[in-house]
């Protein structure tokens, strides 16, 4: 096997940036929400729309949470270790998730103050104790971003009538890492995988392609590639909808998807 890549960076402004952006999206969608509108079902188990919105919040609250701990003496852990880990962790967080849903109304405007008062009181350099290992505030906050653009898509699904629109920036973010994180699950040069306009990789192993257009091809557009890497799609049905397309014998990518859940 290669070895493996460093993650990119990201610039810390522009994250932040997204990530209050995306949250006052949300917060504006979540305050216009009814009783039946919060009763909606969404295509997360047996969640309801309360459910989702109580773990948008707890999501970004999980920062907080984490700068609270005393901070690890050394980082173990980079952002792409992040995506394959989060379904260990599925059962703890349905259970805190219900519980918040349950104690009222989640407040993403507060939320979102909160996590900005935060960010101006420590260096992107902190480190923060998380579920994956110990990694610099400024790499976690990433994370938050997939979460904030995956969830603000569930929420779009179970209420079309929201149409809650997508920070730049955090949609761009979401989709480099996650794409990223198909060319550490499956490296190799045989296959280009393009999400325009934000992320291109290669990956798969296979003949390396070195000029012109490479022997297997698969391209769709950002919101599907995070639906097929988070198991919201599949590919089966990227492909039957016309969002995808995928050319060469190396260019079906079910066996690496979903790469989270």
């Amino acid at each position: 096997m290669p070895p493996r890549k460093r993650p990119r960076t990201y610039d810390p402004t522009r994250i932040r940036t997204a990530i209050l952006t995306q949250l006052t999206h949300l917060d504006t969608a979540a305050r216009s929400l009814t009783e039946a509108g919060l009763a909606r079902p969404t295509r997360l188990g047996d969640w309801t729309v309360r459910e989702l919105v109580a773990h948008i919040g707890m999501a970004v609250t999980a920062v907080g949470r984490a700068l609270e701990l005393a901070e690890p003496v050394k980082q173990d852990a980079t952002l792409l270790d992040w995506p394959f880990a989060t379904a260990a962790n599925a059962g703890a967080i349905d259970g805190f998730t219900r519980r918040l849903a349950q104690e009222g109304a989640t407040d993403l405007a507060a939320t979102a103050r909160t996590l900005a008062e935060q960010l101006d009181a420590h260096p992107g350099t902190r480190l923060l104790q998380t579920n994956v290992g110990a990694m610099p505030l400024a790499e976690y906050l990433v994370t938050r971003t997939v979460e904030l653009v995956v969830h603000t898509d569930d929420l779009n699904a179970a209420l079309p009538e929201a149409e809650v629109p997508y920070d730049r920036q955090a949609l761009a973010a979401a989709t480099r890492l996650l794409a990223d994180a198909l060319a550490e699950k499956a490296p190799g040069g045989s296959t280009e995988v393009r999400v325009p306009p934000f992320a291109v990789v290669q990956c798969v192993q296979g003949p390396r392609h070195t000029r012109g257009t490479p022997p297997n091809v698969v391209e769709t557009d950002p919101l599907t590639w995070i639906r097929l890497a988070t198991g919201r799609m599949t590919w089966g049905n990227a492909l039957e909808e016309a969002t995808l397309t995928a050319s060469g014998e190396r260019a079906d990518l079910t066996p690496y998807l979903p790469l989270m859940s």
